[in-house]
């Protein structure tokens, strides 16, 4: 599998900040946020299966641009997955002809230009020889992360979440695990506001690795900084959770497994 980061940022302001989306291979989106926006138009309309973790405007502001862009270039529908609580949103507040039109009810050939497949928590989703299972997420809105399993190795992606109880025993049972990305959305000055929004800040994060049981073998990259605060939160991230040599996440780094 190869994934190609496209947008990591918790938010905008520049070219080089664009909000989180994930390109694996050539026909698969993690989530959908303005990093869309890096791909051409032939490269959208390859895009066959979209997973979204949650229903925030940051992971979602692509989906409805992309798919209206491509419509009229395929021959099969787009398949969004996600939760049924996030799907529900999805429908009800973006693709519900009052700010966008429903593409799961317009078709330009014999097919929808998009259809949805529920997913829950602890679900394999098989698409080729690539496996692709929804985890445990713990946010302000129903939200999961993806497990990218090749075979060959693993990325385990914990999409926006706070302290996650149910979340280290899964990770743990993934043995050919290379790759953790993982949230840290705020300062640790910005921690009450963390707790409250259930994203974590780099005191948490290191409490949350430290109980993670992660071997210096698997590399941990930061995802979702708030911009502005990119170089304090990565060295607040050095002073609590330096042990695992935490990386800073960005646009179109590529990982391969």
């Amino acid at each position: 599998m190869k994934v190609r980061i496209l947008g990591c940022s918790g938010g905008i302001g520049g070219a080089h900040l664009r909000t989180t989306s994930m390109l694996v291979d050539h026909d698969i989106l993690v989530d959908a946020g303005t990093g869309v926006t890096e791909l051409s138009l032939a490269e959208m309309a390859k895009i066959d299966h979209v997973f979204i973790t949650h229903s925030h405007l940051d992971h979602i502001a692509s989906l409805p641009l992309m798919i209206d862009s491509i419509a009229d270039m395929r021959d099969k529908p787009v398949t969004v997955y996600a939760t049924e609580a996030t799907l529900e949103t999805i429908q009800n507040h973006i693709f519900n002809w009052a700010i966008w039109p429903d593409f799961s009810e317009i078709s330009i050939r014999e097919e929808a230009v998009m259809q949805y497949q529920a997913i829950r928590v602890g679900e394999k989703i098989q698409i080729g020889a690539r496996a692709i299972t929804a985890l445990p997420a713990e946010h302000t809105v129903p939200a999961v992360g993806y497990h990218l399993d090749s075979g060959a190795g693993s990325l385990v992606f914990t999409g926006d979440t706070t302290v996650n109880d149910a979340f280290w025993p899964v990770l743990r049972k993934v043995t050919n695990l290379r790759y953790l990305i993982i949230e840290t959305a705020f300062s640790n000055a910005g921690k009450r506001l963390a707790i409250l929004s259930k994203h974590l800040c780099p005191s948490l994060l290191g409490e949350e690795l430290v109980r993670s049981g992660l071997t210096r073998d698997v590399e941990v990259h930061i995802t979702h900084l708030k911009p502005g605060q990119i170089e304090l939160i990565m060295g607040e991230i050095e002073q609590c959770a330096g042990g695992f040599a935490p990386r800073m996440l960005h646009n179109n780094q590529v990982f391969e497994f």
